[in-house]
């Protein structure tokens, strides 16, 4: 019997175990992990009728093989919620600016809209609009920086009150140093077919609007969750897994990975090995790149930084807070003087989290370059959230309660040239590594869709190489 060990039990190590027991179930497989619970970053909290996200808050539903995962263990379609929608905002010089109507990621789709935004001043505006006329941006090398590209083609002011927050708030990297190329290459292509980046997302926006799907997604929000939080999720891939006969070892930390022609012993922190035909890992770069440190084409995930970031909840009665914006949160400008990075009124945006009298939200801290998630207490991380907030809504009393969640050195950063890099590195390991995948958000893409996407793959190409 085929044998395969899968290293880390986060949503991309669980999901791998799925699509194998998917196409191949009398393979064997066993997953270890070094923590007591599945799930990686994914952790959500039950507390006095709230469901409360403390890492990610949902997925975007237009990438549906997580829906297609979770009808397909056992989540039923009414306990699939979709967003509320509602109008979002951006901070910026000291203010709440809604976010213009038919903006897409930030790029203006409908001008009339844009042209009467207070975010973006006239002289802002007319520069954006050079779009429309320039050329291509050439590219020397492989990959540009997002803000690279956006200030040629959409000018400084653009990027930096609209694009920026909305962009680099996902990867948690300056949007100087952020890949193009690694995150939005659909950029460049669309700039490439259409000359023009706002012609281009014109089109895509569209070619949405004639979809009947999308109107219907439109009409409520692009954003799905589950009715008991995404740690729900978790649990039935967990019991679906554990149906289907894989073997899950909670607090069994992998040492080191020892190669043969057949396949690899994996080495656990007790000195125990056992054999398995095939490996995938499935964690951060941070533990994996200690068992490749002989082989240079892995040095670059020593080099590779990831950002620290935290959840802070806030859970108050509705008479001890007072938010006069109807929305569903805001992102903020780097320009501006606060240290959180974004807001969502979660209350209002998810409703069935909350109960009913109460208003819960979820604030955001960390940037690249600074280290306050992990220099700061949870109680003074509670103190800079709430005095940031005060900025934007009026707290009366004091919450029921807060949580704090720090994610040390979680969100791998994408510089330029990343994914040039991570496709020599596949290729290695393709052609050097035949009994070995390495998948996740150190490689391709960190959004919940994407790592069961990347799942998939490695699954794809592993089995291929060894059944």
């Amino acid at each position: 019997m085929t044998k395969i060990a899968i290293v880390g039990a986060g949503i991309t190590g669980l999901s791998s175990a799925y699509f194998i027991k998917k196409q191949y179930p009398n393979v064997d497989v066993t997953i270890y992990e070094a923590s007591n619970v599945p799930g990686g970053k994914i952790k959500t909290a039950y507390r006095d009728g709230y469901v409360i996200e403390l890492g990610p808050e949902s997925y975007l539903g237009r990438k549906t093989i997580m829906t297609d995962v979770a009808k397909d263990i056992g989540i039923a379609d009414e306990d699939i919620v979709t967003n509320q929608t509602g109008q979002s905002y951006i901070y910026a010089n000291d203010h709440l600016y809604p976010i213009p109507g038919g903006a897409i990621l930030g790029v203006p789709t409908d001008i009339k809209p844009f042209m009467t935004t207070q975010l973006i001043s006239m002289k802002g505006k007319l520069r954006a609009l050079k779009d429309l006329t320039m050329k291509p941006i050439e590219m020397p090398e492989s990959d540009i920086s997002v803000g690279h590209f956006f200030r040629k083609r959409l000018g400084d002011e653009l990027l930096e009150n609209l694009i920026e927050p909305l962009l680099s708030g996902i990867y948690g990297t300056d949007i100087d140093e952020l890949s193009l190329m690694s995150t939005f290459p659909h950029f460049k292509a669309l700039e490439e077919k259409h000359g023009s980046i706002i012609k281009g997302m014109q089109q895509v926006r569209k070619a949405r609007l004639e979809k009947e799907d999308y109107k219907q997604e439109s009409a409520q929000g692009q954003f799905k969750q589950f009715r008991r939080g995404l740690y729900d999720f978790i649990i039935h891939l967990e019991q679906w897994l554990i149906q289907h006969e894989v073997s899950i070892q909670y607090n069994t930390k992998v040492k080191d990975l020892k190669s043969t022609q057949k396949g690899y012993y994996v080495v656990l922190e007790d000195e125990s090995e056992a054999f398995y035909d095939g490996v995938i890992v499935a964690t951060p770069h941070q533990v994996f790149r200690e068992w490749f440190c002989t082989d240079p084409m892995f040095d670059y995930f020593s080099q590779l930084e990831a950002s620290s970031v935290a959840t802070i909840v806030f859970a108050f009665d509705e008479k001890n807070i007072e938010n006069v914006y109807d929305g569903t949160g805001f992102v903020i400008a780097r320009t501006s003087d606060t240290d959180i990075t974004a807001c969502t009124w979660t209350s209002k945006k998810w409703p069935h989290t909350t109960p009913e009298g109460k208003v819960l939200i979820r604030a955001y801290v960390g940037k690249q370059g600074d280290n306050i998630v992990n220099e700061q207490t949870d109680d003074n991380l509670v103190k800079i959230a709430r005095r940031d907030l005060a900025q934007m809504m009026t707290f009366k009393g004091e919450p029921d309660f807060t949580i704090v969640n720090k994610m040390p050195y979680a969100s791998p950063q994408y510089h330029v040239g990343h994914i040039d890099k991570i496709k020599r590195i596949q290729q290695h390991i393709l052609d050097n590594y035949q009994h070995l995948q390495i998948t996740g958000a150190p490689f391709e893409a960190v959004g919940l869709p994407d790592c069961i996407s990347q799942a998939h793959k490695a699954v794809e190409n592993l089995l291929a190489r060894i059944l």
